[in-house]
């Protein structure tokens, strides 16, 4: 069993990382680091929970990921590069410190500041993916070029594991090729499962059990694994229902993570000093990211932001060190360093990449130009046409918007949804539809060039998004009008503050709607209509 006091301590801990406006998961590092500091320990159970955690939320990026995004130039070539520039200003930096006599470092050889160089050249996937997740932002175009880069330095880091182990995978390994064929057959299957609990039973069963499990099984990684099974759901388009089903128990489960990564060791000041400087060192690895993705052709704000959610250092850090300490090439008091490089980051990265917009807004008139005929088609500027209005969020309720305004009152309707799959689907399906990032200033500025848009529907999943997309078109004193829809009551007053028009309660609403069809039909008369 759980002790009371890590749920304790992670409750309190979130609780007050939200009093100061922090991304909860920053106050469960605290908890871990508190616990740590009161005498607890990690306990198995904890472990498990936060290994089945970051499984899951593998198996969820593979279900929402387009294959066709690791084969990109800006995504392989970004990556490889990064890793290779970043190791080597890392180790540079290290015999920097080393030079100068750093207490830890002094006894160091290049071999050992190799091995740390290269561990802190990853970033994390768990915490980059939840930060894109909470803000809705991970089919954006810079999220999508962050997660594939991250799926790459995982693919990186299990040719490292399986080459300084030296235990290739069994031969069998060449049988996981079968899944491929397999794939329509499990489609199928998701097919017939429904929403329900069977749906969620599923997935389970193929992230845990098909993908987990049965990769370990052979010698892979099994956290792979699962990416791998969800990558093989992703085309079916009950895969995004699947991903939306399992969110709240893997976000529920990664809070075991961040509690562990804080119970991993406890400092002495010279190790948090030493931490502290490598936290010191993030700007270093963020300008490469830039520097690297500017290589590429893509805006600066997808440039810019990618490689922002990148500045941290991460989890794969201490698998490192752990496996380093255990084969006696890494004394055990750098992985307490890791341990605390990591934890720092994140809290960092967490503070820095709320102010993501506001910085590349200062940053971007002081970038050099870029030619639009070069860039990638995904980050050139939209074409909005004789647009008259537009619909943000083209998922089942946007559809429902969309049709009813072109139909019903004629209008010429332009959909926008940050995911390009989405876009295909809808395309193919006759809808005006084109990619955008409600959260991109340049979107709206891109947007709202066209004089015709006299109406915004704002029906994103996410109460953020829409909160986003409005201060984005009121800062820009839009004339139409603005509606919007929200899932919860306590999310129509911050709508309403920031002034639109018109705010619809999504269960409010269908029960309304439903309750007079049904007195329709039994031909009642409502009071309102009765006093008139």
């Amino acid at each position: 069993m759980i002790a009371p006091a890590f749920l304790l301590a992670a409750f309190l801990g979130g609780l007050a990382a939200m009093c100061l406006r922090l991304p909860p998961l920053v106050g469960f590092l605290a908890g871990g680091f508190v616990l740590n500091a009161l005498g607890f320990t990690s306990t198995p159970l904890l472990e498990v929970v936060a290994d089945v955690g970051v499984t899951l939320l593998l198996f969820s990026i593979g279900l929402k990921l387009d294959i066709r995004t690791l084969l990109r130039r800006d995504v392989w070539g970004g990556a490889t590069l990064h890793m290779l520039l970043s190791s080597l200003a890392l180790v540079a930096l290290l015999g920097l410190l080393k030079w100068l006599s750093l207490p830890l470092l002094a006894e160091a050889g290049w071999s050992t500041l190799a091995l740390l160089g290269f561990a802190l050249s990853f970033s994390s996937t768990v915490f980059v993916v939840k930060v894109l997740e909470k803000r809705s932002e991970s089919q954006t175009a810079y999220g999508r070029l962050a997660i594939g880069v991250l799926i790459m330095q995982d693919i990186f880091a299990v040719v490292f594991l399986t080459a300084s182990t030296g235990a290739l995978p069994s031969p069998w390994a060449l049988g996981l090729l079968l899944l491929i064929p397999l794939s329509p057959a499990l489609r199928a299957l998701l097919d017939r499962l429904g929403h329900g609990e069977m749906q969620m039973l599923f997935g389970m069963l193929l992230a845990l059990v098909m993908g987990y499990a049965l990769f370990s099984a052979v010698g892979l990684k099994g956290d792979l694994g699962a990416l791998v099974i969800g990558l093989l759901l992703a085309p079916h388009p009950a895969a995004q229902a699947l991903a939306r089903s399992m969110f709240s128990l893997k976000e529920l489960l990664l809070v075991g993570f961040f509690l562990s990564l804080g119970l991993t060791a406890m400092p002495s000041w010279e190790l948090l000093g030493t931490a502290l400087l490598l936290v010191l060192a993030l700007p270093l690895k963020g300008l490469l990211y830039q520097l690297v993705f500017m290589r590429f052709r893509m805006r600066h704000r997808t440039s810019v932001l990618s490689a922002l959610s990148l500045t941290n250092y991460s989890e794969f850090g201490l698998i490192v060190g752990a496996l380093a300490t255990a084969e006696g090439w890494l004394p055990e008091r750098f992985l307490v360093v890791l341990s605390l490089a990591v934890a720092l980051s994140f809290a960092a990265s967490a503070v820095v990449n709320g102010f993501g917009e506001r910085f590349y807004r200062w940053l971007e008139p002081r970038l050099p130009e870029i030619d639009e005929r070069d860039l990638t088609p995904s980050d050139r500027p939209i074409e909005v046409g004789d647009a008259e209005a537009v619909v943000l969020g083209m998922g089942r309720i946007g559809k429902g918007v969309y049709r009813r305004l072109q139909k019903e009152y004629g209008l010429q309707v332009l959909g926008i949804d940050s995911n390009p799959k989405s876009i295909e689907r809808l395309t193919a399906m006759g809808f005006n539809a084109l990619e955008g990032d409600a959260v991109d200033s340049e979107f709206w500025d891109k947007l709202l060039m066209s004089s015709e848009v006299r109406l915004v529907v704002l029906a994103m999943p996410h109460h953020a998004g829409n909160l986003a997309a409005l201060k984005q078109l009121r800062s820009r004193h839009f004339p139409g009008r603005i509606t919007a829809v929200v899932e919860y009551p306590e999310e129509i007053e911050p709508i309403r503050e920031l002034g639109a028009s018109a705010v619809f309660h999504v269960y409010d609403e269908a029960g309304r709607a439903l309750a007079d069809s049904a007195a329709e039909e039994a031909g009642l008369s409502s009071r309102t209509s009765q006093l008139g």
